[in-house]
């Protein structure tokens, strides 16, 4: 049996999708659906079973899993990039990782883990997923803190020999809806363009910067779990690896690219950014994607304007925004 956690959440949802692809559905899905409307991602998948996180971590730590596991892909966290809870962040994210790998070790079951590029910060230091550099960088949020917090763990243990940890860059696609403020801007550019016939990007506050230039790495979540896939293929491969295009866009290519997919001109409206998170904001993430691909990983990713037009098309003006 596959355990994926945060099996109702957006990339996790859609790795269960992946498995379900490959012809696997002997899948217990780990969450905490409380009282959102994520539940509706897994109504066309198919799984054994769902388990409450807590309850799992209950069975992890005193050993009573009760099913042979063949691998853990670990995609549960709060992905909340304005969280001010430390002690939750702490304990969802690291803790519990930290909780779920030392079983998995010690059971010899493969484990991938989520990380995030929020670890690389305002990414002075670059976007090289050379564990050199780990311990140097400086997140910008709480989020990204919790996610290095691990990394560092796995490293000082010398794990990074054992589990594969995936530091995904800028994720879009179907199954995201449910994740409010922290959705994409392809989806929540949809809703503009269909309500309002425009949409609205943020100011840049620094000079070399254009307003809409500012750059991401954008991802389609589809591609993202063909490297999850690979991984689950080849246990034997182990690190903490990037995972995004490695060719960084800007705002306004993927805005206008979503116009494109919708059928419409473009019509962009530059507003300020607010005060909370000016500070925080990254100008500038680009994947560095050698090692990755020094790994033997074949995925190739989709260009930033064929996958916003497939999860346009596909799915959004559709009006179903699951993966099925």
């Amino acid at each position: 049996m596959f355990v994926v956690t945060g099996g109702a959440g957006f990339i996790g949802s859609a790795v269960v999708w992946k498995l379900n692809a490959e012809g696997i559905d002997d899948i217990l899905v780990v969450d905490r659906l409380g009282d959102t409307e994520k539940w509706r991602n897994l109504v066309p998948l198919r799984y054994r079973d769902y388990l409450h996180k807590d309850r799992f971590l209950e069975r992890v730590v005193e050993d009573r899993v009760p099913f042979p596991v063949e691998g853990v892909i670990h995609m549960g966290a709060c992905s909340s990039t304005t969280e001010r809870d430390g002690d939750y962040l702490m304990e969802n994210n690291f803790h519990y990782s930290c909780r779920v790998a030392e079983w998995a070790v010690a059971k010899g079951v493969p484990m991938i883990y989520a990380s995030s590029a929020a670890t690389y910060g305002d990414g002075s230091l670059g976007f090289s997923d050379n564990d050199a550099l780990s311990g140097r960088l400086r997140p910008l949020n709480l989020y990204g803190y919790s996610k290095q917090l691990f990394d560092l763990w796995v490293l000082r243990k010398g794990w990074e020999t054992r589990l594969a940890g995936l530091r995904f860059f800028n994720v879009f696609g179907p199954n995201e809806f449910h994740k409010g403020e922290m959705r994409s801007v392809v989806i929540k550019s949809f809703e503009q363009i269909r309500d309002t016939g425009k949409v609205r990007l943020f100011r840049s506050h620094r000079p070399a910067w254009g307003d809409g230039d500012q750059m991401r790495d954008f991802v389609y979540v589809k591609d993202a779990v063909d490297v999850v896939w690979w991984l689950v293929q080849h246990p034997e491969v182990r690190g903490i690896f990037n995972v995004g295009t490695g060719k960084a866009r800007t705002w306004n290519d993927l805005v206008k690219a979503v116009f494109r997919a919708a059928g419409k001109a473009p019509s962009i409206e530059y507003v300020e950014m607010p005060l909370s998170i000016r500070d925080q904001y990254q100008y500038f993430t680009e994947a560095k994607m050698e090692k990755l691909a020094r790994a033997g990983c074949p995925v190739s990713f989709r260009s930033l304007e064929d996958s916003v037009a497939d999860y346009v098309g596909g799915y959004l003006l559709a009006r179903d925004p699951h993966l099925k």
